[in-house]
């Protein structure tokens, strides 16, 4: 069976492009801002890896992930942030809430598989 990965991107082509790449390999949920995905979620939704953008409008992708980590049904679910923001590394550091990953676009789609690959396995370890 498929893993689930959710995507929320405000940006079509990133949307495209992701599912394009791991709709083989993953059961792919995108949503174009933090308001669907959340609600996505809470509607009983519960997938293996979030991937989500840092910079969107409506509920950015700090608030979106802060909400994820800070609920108890949610914080386990690994997450990746991916922007083009030059200082992500910068505010992925100040967050209050830990992010296992993050990846600056544009990005290599093999490293991003290795970073899902990578975290899926560990978050796997943990939930058995």
């Amino acid at each position: 069976m498929k893993k689930t990965l959710l995507i929320v991107d405000d940006d079509l082509s990133i949307l495209k492009l992701l599912n394009f790449i791991l709709a083989k390999d993953y059961d792919v949920v995108v949503k174009s801002n933090g308001i669907d995905a959340f609600g996505w979620l809470e509607a009983g939704n519960m997938p293996e890896l979030i991937i989500s953008d840092l910079q969107m409008p409506y509920f950015d992708g700090q608030s979106f992930v802060k909400n994820v980590k800070i609920s108890g049904f949610y914080r386990d679910i690994p997450v990746i942030l991916l922007s083009a923001a030059h200082d992500l590394e910068e505010q992925v550091s100040k967050m209050p809430f830990k992010v296992e990953a993050y990846i600056h676009k544009p990005f290599k789609p093999n490293d991003l598989k290795t970073a899902i690959n990578q975290l899926l396995q560990v978050y796997e370890a943990t939930n058995i």
